[in-house]
């Protein structure tokens, strides 16, 4: 069975992922590459690393027309302007998967909250899936498209998900401190992402309240059942990929955290929980689709949580195509590994 694919915004670092893993897939086959500025190159100039096959393709303007055997549609496309090409698949009978923000929320007035721009199609965003694979695959096996989540929040959902269902934190104190490597911010150009100004440094950014801590609230209420309110400080880090959260977490019944996370993830290929006191490192996911959480325990009421992701992938281009195989039937783990790079 083959299924052909369009990725648009295919040159930016997690179009790259997504041109390299769908290429791997035995049932997906990339027909169509779409691209804003880059349009009318080759893909080779744009991206070095893609083999001839692809890389001797022209890059398409992300808003050309999709041939009709296009069954599936990736928008790796920033936030604001992904939501008309999303449209637009939808209306030519194809399925999407996400990648930006467009879609992620709910309602209008978080999205306007948490990007500062309106929604141009504020009726469709009750009409998707938010993609948290592990907690929404009966959803997605149905969905026509699916909003991909954030790095930040898939790195924190899954870790809180289980504890906020299982009504043992106090959801009045949840401080999160998170670490990213540079590719999260994207592959444009900016000047306090150049090597001479972040090299050997270490950068919070994103107060007083970021983006994606409305997202988080949103699917940790419909996902663990109970608002919550977070307060979240990332950085960014001189390293290329990778994602680090730290919970601080207080409430009750700590000394049951640990079997409560095991079990929520005992038969999950890409979320390994680590024994009791062994917190988890960047190194040992990057490359991999793979989410490792860590628990130490403080006290009775206290314990700190780690999860590490590769931003890159579990944070985007790997769980889109793990909810591109589960939309389409297929076995959950294709085109992806849960064994990182090493070393």
């Amino acid at each position: 069975m083959n299924i052909n694919v369009a990725i648009l915004g295919s040159t930016g670092y997690t179009g790259a992922e997504l041109i390299r893993l769908i290429d791997n897939h035995p049932h997906f086959n990339i027909t169509h590459l779409g691209a804003h500025s880059q349009a009318g190159k080759k893909v080779s100039d744009i991206l070095p690393g893609i083999a001839s096959h692809l890389g001797d393709k022209t890059l398409a303007k992300a808003d050309a027309p999709l041939a009709d055997d296009i069954a599936l549609v990736f928008a790796a496309l920033p936030h604001g302007a992904a939501a008309q090409s999303v449209k637009t698949a939808l209306d030519a009978n194809k399925r999407v998967i996400d990648l930006s923000a467009d879609f992620r929320h709910q309602n209008t007035n978080t999205y306007q909250a948490a990007y500062d721009i309106e929604h141009p199609y504020p009726d469709m965003l009750t009409d998707t899936t938010y993609g948290l694979s592990e907690w929404a695959r009966h959803k997605v096996r149905q969905a026509r498209w699916v909003a991909n989540p954030g790095c930040y929040p898939t790195s924190v959902l899954l870790p809180l998900i289980p504890l906020l269902q299982a009504d043992v934190l106090s959801n009045h104190s949840i401080i999160i401190d998170s670490k990213s490597g540079t590719s999260g911010a994207g592959r444009s150009l900016k000047t306090d992402l150049l090597y001479c100004e972040i090299n050997e440094g270490l950068t919070a950014y994103g107060l007083p309240k970021h983006r994606h801590v409305w997202e988080m609230e949103e699917w940790a209420k419909i996902f663990g059942k109970q608002s919550i309110h977070i307060r979240f400080v990332p950085h960014i880090l001189p390293m290329n990929r990778g994602m680090l959260s730290t919970l601080h977490l207080t409430g009750k019944n700590t000394e049951t955290w640990h079997k409560l996370l095991s079990q929520a993830y005992a038969n999950e290929p890409f979320v390994r929980v680590l024994p009791a006191g062994q917190l988890p490192t960047t190194k040992a996911v990057a490359g991999s689709n793979r989410c490792d959480i860590g628990i130490q325990l403080l006290n009775e009421h206290e314990a700190v949580v780690v999860s590490c992701i590769d931003n890159l992938l579990k944070g985007a281009s790997g769980q889109a195509l793990q909810n591109a195989n589960i939309m389409f039937g297929f076995e959950e783990t294709l085109g992806l590994s849960a064994h990182a790079q090493w070393p």
